[in-house]
């Protein structure tokens, strides 16, 4: 079972299953749409996370005690702060105390968590920037001004999303992982077809402008929807992650302008004004968002919670334990992905 299954990961992770042999159940709200839901082997169960007495009798409905749940539900954006605790905590232990009340508890159940839950950590320089830092594609070890973020570290939180985030995950170390065996996966920014935040960037580009915030030198990671869709299935198998948590990206840290150079490159090269404000402008613009939210009930990218992560300096992470104990290996190159993205926003309209 697969909740958030309408979504953006959500989605991908029910076509891999379907394409992996399993029986796989598309958990969705009744208003949630099911255009990324089309093949006709998805069986469908409506889940109220915020009840948990309405999710023990909806779970009992099913007559199905699902194997695996992959707990993909989750929100990133918000009108109001206690809407992340209300969805991303308080959902994820209401449907893991309805499955134990329900005697439904899973071989394995994955949580999709996030590298925000460490918030801005190690964001201090290690070391003085080489010559010719920050001029090339990727961002050698060797070359990195930052230490990156260590699964020992203790996470920092410095967003409303990346707090909720972690309440979920405090709430997990507190079970009997011989009871109720959990995994927490921790992706880095996550872009691909479907996605909604990167392609605003895409779009910018396409109307020929740039925006970068921040002077400090930025050092960013990403991970291609599809491998963290490949995490998700090793971890369900793994016999050593059960009650660990784990980071995922490609595996390459880029300079703040890579990912908008490949997406420039993928539009035919247009012409576009790079701006790069400091980080007050930013503030500002993210204060206005906000205001604008609250004002029309319309979500939008920019806004109060958005802001630390988008002034964030350092988003390496180690992702040496998903490769040792998952065998978790990143097959999408950020150039590959950036083409499939582009691509997929041209052929469906976006773009």
């Amino acid at each position: 079972m697969v909740t958030g299954a309408s979504g953006f990961i959500g989605s991908y992770i029910v076509s891999q299953g379907l394409e992996l042999g399993y029986e796989v159940w598309a958990a969705v709200r009744g208003t949630s749409s099911r255009a990324y839901l089309q093949d006709s082997r998805i069986r469908f169960i409506e889940l109220s996370l915020g009840s948990e007495e309405r999710l023990v009798q909806e779970l009992q409905a099913s007559g199905v005690r699902f194997d695996y749940v992959v707990h993909a539900a989750g929100a990133t954006k918000c009108l109001d702060i206690d809407d992340f605790y209300r969805t991303n905590t308080q959902g994820t232990c209401n449907l893991v105390n309805a499955l134990i009340k329900a005697d439904m508890v899973p071989d394995r159940f994955v949580f999709v968590s996030s590298l925000s839950v460490f918030g801005a950590v190690r964001e201090t320089p290690v070391r003085p920037r080489p010559e010719g830092y920050g001029k090339g594609d990727v961002i050698a070890p060797e070359e990195s001004i930052y230490d990156p973020i260590l699964l020992t570290d203790v996470p920092q939180p410095n967003t409303a999303y990346g707090k909720s985030k972690l309440a979920a995950e405090d709430f997990l170390r507190t079970l009997d992982v011989s009871r109720f065996p959990y995994v927490i996966l921790r992706p880095t920014g996550v872009y691909g077809p479907r996605e909604k935040d990167y392609y605003v960037m895409a779009r910018s580009i396409a109307g020929h402008s740039d925006f970068a915030v921040g002077y400090k030198p930025q050092e960013i990671t990403f991970i291609y929807m599809m491998d963290v869709v490949q995490a998700v299935y090793k971890s369900l198998t793994s016999p050593v992650a059960v009650g660990r948590a784990y980071f995922l990206s490609d595996g390459r840290v880029y300079n703040s302008r890579r990912f908008s150079d490949l997406v420039q490159k993928e539009l035919g090269n247009p012409w576009v004004l790079h701006i790069k404000a400091p980080l007050w402008f930013l503030r500002m613009l993210c204060w206005c968002g906000d205001k604008w939210m609250h004002l029309t009930g319309k979500l939008i990218v920019l806004n109060n919670d958005k802001f630390n992560i988008l002034s964030q300096r350092n988003w390496r992470c180690d992702i040496e334990p998903a490769r040792s104990d998952l065998g978790f290996e990143p097959e999408w190159s950020l150039e590959d992905g950036v083409r499939a993205a582009v691509k997929w926003y041209r052929e469906n309209g976006w773009l």
